[in-house]
């Protein structure tokens, strides 16, 4: 059965927690703290950018929580961004969010999950195995939101496992060994955080489960906050075994610190673990990434006419269809772009981040707007009004200028990343003439 109703409320705080978890806990902590460490001049001014990052996640959680509170549905970010700045803004972001922030997520998710499948399956070729990963968990993600949820349990455990094997190989490594040399190095904390931010970015699609959260004030709010609270927890413990083992200058100098940390306890099959790990990692979020990206589209269906073949929803499997299938093939689409790069990966980070943080920081700001027009509105207040959302917005703002000169850095070393980096912002003003849309007005989208 086909509707444009109200999704059910399927998923408990527990479930947005797990998706939050999902996605957050991917690749980028296997490989990114070797890059902090590198920026980093002790080892606790690393664990203090370690620290910032937590907290600004956190910030833009409780952000999102009231903003979620406020207007709960599928469509997240097009909803809070529509309400404050007006229909043309909300449908340049879907637009983004359709041709350049979640497919390039998509597609940089399944490449990384591609390199990684390679080291299990030497020869397959990465960008086959990308687009086969992308149309086998579009083709489950159409089974319904309870299949996904529970794919999503399952992948999660797993790599939740596999970080406490993580965890546990530090603690065998480090027992009776001397202390790891951790000397100084040049310090850059900007470009650090950078890498932290990217580790653990994510969190704000769980903003398009509010609308399927059985409470979508008080149980959205546990399982976001509670979500972002975990990951730092699992960090935490992740980073303190690489310096326990490895050092901060030891970290800095891996390519690989997950797996020079698993080799150090359990010797050759440790590499195989956690590439085992990663590429699971790599599944987890993949699985989460689709889920949420299409239901941006399917809000903006059933909000503008022009789009409202977007906005049909499977009310037996709580679905949007068309908007999964129109995902899926653009994914693929900029998977045959990346394969061309030398660093696919890069490519897709430098294609999408730019216009990702354009759109965040615009989602910051809209609360402020949308706290000016409704005062008195009684659900979820951010705490520390107006500093929280303050700190997420100036993190925004930073992340957007560091993403530009990131995208500007890689011309030297990723072949295509520089140009992947001018044409994601391209494709965002190609969206610009699709604004005019907005005016011809509209029935008001029933998933918000």
């Amino acid at each position: 059965m086909t509707s444009q109703s109200l999704p059910s409320r399927r998923l408990s705080a527990a479930d947005v927690a797990v998706f939050v978890l999902g996605i957050v806990v991917g690749v980028g902590i296997f490989r990114a703290p070797a890059e902090v460490a590198a920026n980093t001049g002790s080892d606790a001014q690393f664990l203090a950018v370690w620290a910032f990052g937590a907290l600004s996640a956190l910030a833009g959680a409780l952000t999102y929580a009231e903003l979620a509170a406020r207007h709960p549905g599928i469509g997240g970010e097009y909803g809070f961004l529509r309400r404050a700045w007006g229909a043309p803004v909300g449908i340049l972001f879907v637009w983004a969010r359709t041709a350049v922030i979640q497919t390039g997520s998509i597609a940089a998710v399944a490449f990384v999950l591609a390199d990684y499948a390679g080291r299990l399956l030497p020869g397959a070729p990465p960008a086959l195995v990308a687009a086969l990963a992308v149309l086998a968990f579009t083709l489950l993600n159409l089974l319904g939101v309870d299949v996904a949820r529970r794919a999503q349990w399952l992948l999660l455990a797993l790599v939740l496992a596999a970080m406490a094997a993580v965890m546990l190989a530090g603690g065998l490594a480090a027992a009776g060994a001397p202390p790891a040399a951790s000397g100084g190095t040049a310090a850059s904390p900007g470009l650090a955080l950078v890498f932290v931010m990217l580790t653990f970015g994510g969190w704000n699609e769980a903003a398009y489960l509010s609308g399927e959260a059985r409470d979508a004030a008080r149980g959205f709010l546990r399982g976001l906050v509670g979500g972002i609270l975990l990951v730092a927890a699992l960090y935490l413990g992740v980073n303190l075994a690489y310096l326990a083992v490895l050092g901060r200058e030891g970290l800095a100098a891996s390519a690989a610190p997950a797996a020079d940390l698993a080799a150090a306890a359990f010797g050759p099959p440790g590499e195989a673990l956690i590439a085992g790990a990663i590429l699971l990692a790599a599944l987890s979020t993949l699985n989460v990434t689709i889920l949420t990206g299409a239901r941006a589209m399917c809000a903006l269906g059933q909000s503008v006419p022009a789009f409202a073949f977007l906005g049909s929803w499977n009310a037996g499997r709580s679905v949007p269809a068309p908007a999964l299938l129109l995902q899926g093939a653009i994914a693929l689409l900029l998977i045959a772009y990346g394969a061309r790069a030398r660093d696919s990966f890069a490519a897709m980070v430098a294609f999408g981040a730019p216009v990702f943080w354009l759109f965040l920081l615009l989602t910051a700001l809209a609360l402020f707007r949308l706290r000016a027009a409704d005062p008195g509105h009684g659900g979820f207040r951010v705490p520390l009004w107006p500093l929280t959302p303050l700190v997420f917005a100036g993190v925004c703002g930073f992340m957007l200028w560091s993403s530009i000169g990131y995208a500007r850095m890689l011309g030297t070393g990723a072949e295509g990343a520089t140009l992947a980096g001018w044409l994601g912002l391209a494709v965002l003003l190609a969206g610009v003439p699709l604004m005019w849309l907005a005016r011809q007005g509209g029935r008001r989208a029933t998933a918000e």
